[in-house]
């Protein structure tokens, strides 16, 4: 069982979003704030009806509702309309499954005969008398009125439901919520608790309240209880004792904490904070056909990232999984063609890229891929020297460094190339790549055919066969006069200088990144720097 797809009208940044899902796994990745995690708390909720561990009844405040459609609503309401206030819609498009098929029906936004739930944040009509009265003046008016709405929470067979009748189950694991130390010892409970029978519970609730019941029997316990009990009379007409709290309030939920090597959980690491959290909830998963996790390198050492990729890797089996991430490790690790990309609430897929493509980088996981994916524009470079001169480049011409430009310079090996066009070919991404010509322009042209006709990509390259690479390149446009000077030597021929050039390439451009004199950019540089 797996959701198929997933549409959200007005809840927190996501205005308007129709999201197709990957069967199995899903990296979602995307700039800061652009709803990824709006995105898992929204299928969590949908499925769950919980908001912050808390029914969402009870969560409902003014911010979850999209701050534009707020900003239409009020401004509607000045200019002399009296419309009702916006509504959330969260929903929810199901594989077809025999478990599944109570919830079929075309109650949905879409009018699809699939399975399905809804979560609908409306406002309720029981209200409208009030609500006429409270927008007759509307200047004062600043957000929506949340207690005039109504959450219903359906099947797309238009039936109420709850966290039980819909058989599919999240684990919505949040490693970055460690916020205070309550927070992972808590959560880690949670599943120590889920993964417990119903008869250990009772065992262990059992065990804890024997253990109150010693406590009273201790000596020196009852001494002090037999002294306060001397004082009725004078404090309180009632006898005074202490004992330890057997409320419900003081479960044993609530007083166990979990430890690590005999160290209490919330005064271990944060990173083996975290990555408990995540083994345990997928350990605990049997019960789970969902995973929804947000963010899991937080707070890890790359060692220890890839110990738990490796082990959500294993631990999902065949269940779906949705993933945010800001790590190209991640990414690569996991399958670079489930990526995807996440932008104005618009997820666009990469699992068109071919075996190969996906294979190396599952192979070289260390590639940052992640750069490209969110990239606007890139210039694609062979190595750290080329990476330093198109840096050097870009600023003399335009008076800025590529990123403060919105360009990212991205130093690739030559042989990833076609692996890294393939995903920006996918994704529309505008790409230059700068690259020697190695003494044959027929082969280099041979090797990026596929590319040469895109128009938001091209391959930049000095025709010069004679200048095969960068260094004979830069000779040719600045003389060994000008270079001698900025590199602070005196050879005497071209080719002494050129040797040196080439076996001291990062040196040369550092030199060239660094210097105040006006040095020659090669012409297919110049290209790429428009």
């Amino acid at each position: 069982m797996y959701i198929t797809r997933v549409v959200i009208k007005n809840y927190r940044c996501l205005s308007g979003s129709d999201i197709e899902l990957n069967p199995s796994l899903n990296i979602i990745v995307g700039d800061n704030e652009c709803g990824k995690s709006t995105l898992l708390e929204a299928i969590h909720l949908a499925l769950s009806g919980q908001l912050n561990g808390r029914p969402i009844q009870t969560e409902l405040h003014p911010y979850l509702f999209n701050a534009n459609a707020v900003r239409s609503y009020i401004a509607a309401l000045i200019g002399g309309k009296r419309d009702f206030p916006p509504s959330i819609l969260i929903e929810l498009y199901l594989a077809d499954h025999v478990a599944l098929s109570k919830l079929k029906g075309r109650n949905n936004s879409l009018k699809k005969d699939v399975p399905g739930v809804k979560l609908l944040i409306e406002f309720n009509e029981g209200f409208k008398a009030e609500y006429i009265d409270y927008i007759k003046e509307p200047k004062p008016i600043r957000t929506v009125p949340v207690e005039h709405y109504i959450v219903r929470w359906r099947d797309f067979a238009d039936n109420d439901v709850t966290a039980r009748s819909i058989p599919l189950k999240p684990s919505f694991i949040d490693a970055s919520t460690l916020r205070n130390s309550g927070v992972a010892n808590r959560y880690v409970l949670d599943v120590v608790k889920d993964s417990l029978t119903r008869e250990e519970q009772v065992g262990l609730a059992l065990t804890y309240r024997q253990m109150k019941d010693r406590f009273l029997a201790e000596p020196k316990v009852a001494a002090i209880n037999a002294g306060l009990a001397a004082k009725k009379g004078t404090a309180s007409e009632k006898a005074i004792t202490v004992s330890l709290d057997s409320s419900s309030r003081a479960s044993w939920e609530l007083g166990v904490m979990p430890h690590l090597d005999d160290i209490p959980m919330t005064l271990v690491g944060k990173g083996e904070q975290s990555s408990v959290k995540i083994k345990l909830a997928l350990d605990n998963g049997d019960k789970s056909h969902l995973f929804l996790i947000e963010e899991a390198e937080n707070h890890l050492s790359f060692s220890n990232l890839a110990n738990l990729i490796n082990h959500i890797a294993t631990k999902r089996v065949d269940r779906q999984l949705l993933i945010t991430t800001h790590s190209s490790y991640v990414m690569n690790k996991l399958g670079v063609d489930a990526v995807l990309m996440f932008k104005n609430g618009i997820a666009t897929k990469l699992t068109s890229l071919t075996p190969k493509t996906r294979d190396y980088f599952l192979k070289l996981p260390g590639y940052d891929t992640l750069r490209l994916v969110l990239s606007k524009r890139a210039i694609l470079v062979e190595g750290p020297s080329d990476e330093l001169v198109v840096q050097k480049a870009f600023h003399r011409k335009h008076g800025k460094m590529p990123l403060e430009a919105g360009v990212d310079v991205i130093s690739v090996s030559s042989l990833a190339f076609k692996r890294f066009l393939e995903i920006a070919d996918v994704l529309k991404i505008k790409v230059d790549v700068v690259t020697d010509n190695d003494g044959s322009v027929a082969k280099l042209k041979e090797k990026y055919k596929d590319y040469l006709p895109h128009g938001h990509i091209s391959i930049q390259f000095d025709p010069r066969e004679s200048d095969n690479t960068l260094e004979p390149q830069l000779l040719a446009e600045n003389g060994r006069q000008m270079l001698n000077d900025i590199l602070g030597k005196s050879y005497a021929t071209d080719a002494e200088l050129l040797r040196y050039m080439e076996s001291n390439k990062t040196e040369v451009a550092l030199k060239l990144f660094e210097t105040d004199k006006v040095w020659k950019v090669p012409e297919y540089i110049q290209r790429a720097i428009q």
